[in-house]
This record gives structure tokens, sequence and C-alpha cells, in this order.
């Protein structure tokens, strides 16, 4: 059975508790890492520099833990397979939190319509794939 590290482990902790509880159950089924959770001002402000990031009030930087995790399934791979796996394992995550009655959005689908629309992924400009957040 797939665990965290100890490093995904401190960042996990650094959510919102419904984000751990997901993440937690999610590990037990699928290999993941999880590459970010709370973020200080700086670091988002140089993420958004880098274009990594549209947004100075990222739910990441969230007080007192983050809203936001950025989490990708095993192994990393950057490229269109990477990004199919990616896609992929969005639904069994949404699937677990769904379970669980905790709503989510993803950096996939700011639209949340790709779960209704075939080519929902295409609807959108910026892509954010590893991220999740808490929808409020």
């Amino acid at each position: 059975m797939p665990s965290f590290s100890q490093r995904s482990k401190d960042r996990l902790n650094s959510c919102h508790p419904d984000l751990v509880r997901v993440f937690e159950e999610v590990v037990k089924h699928y290999d993941c890492t999880v590459l970010e959770g709370q973020r200080s001002p700086e670091r988002q402000a140089e993420l958004v520099r880098q274009g990594k990031s549209k947004t100075l009030e990222s739910k990441h930087v969230a007080i007192p833990v983050s809203l936001a995790a950025d989490v990708v399934p095993y192994p990393i791979e950057w490229n269109r397979r990477g990004q199919q796996r990616m896609r992929h394992f969005a639904g069994f995550v949404f699937g677990i939190a769904s379970q669980m009655g905790v709503n989510l959005k993803w950096g996939g689908d700011w639209s949340n319509d790709v779960w209704t629309k075939r080519d929902g992924l295409q609807d959108q400009s910026f892509m954010d794939l590893p991220h999740y957040e808490l929808k409020q």
C-alpha cells in the first residue's frame, strides 16, 4: 500500500484538516506526493513572477492553514502522458472527496464543468493540474 514520505506528510499537515483527510485516504489507493501545502506570501509572489500562479491571493497562503494543496501521482511526469494521468488522478480524488462530503475545486477545471463537458479541459487559459483547493 502506498504511503506519504515524511516530507509529503509535513506539507500536507500545513493544510486544512479536510484536505488532510482526503489525501490521507487517496494515498492508500493511489501513489502520490504532496508538492506544496501552505506558502509564504514571498513564495507566492515568486510563483506569480515565474508565471506558475496567477494570483497573490492564493488559497495556499491562507492562515492559519492552507486551503489548497498541490498533489501529483507517481511517477511525476510533466509531459502529455503525465497530464493524462493527472486528469485520471483528479477523478479519483474527486470521488474520495465526494464520499467524505468535501467539496473541492481543481486547477485543471476552474469552472468545474469537466465532469459534464467532454472538452471541459480546453475552456480555460491557465492549467494548474496539481492544484486542489477547498470550494467555499
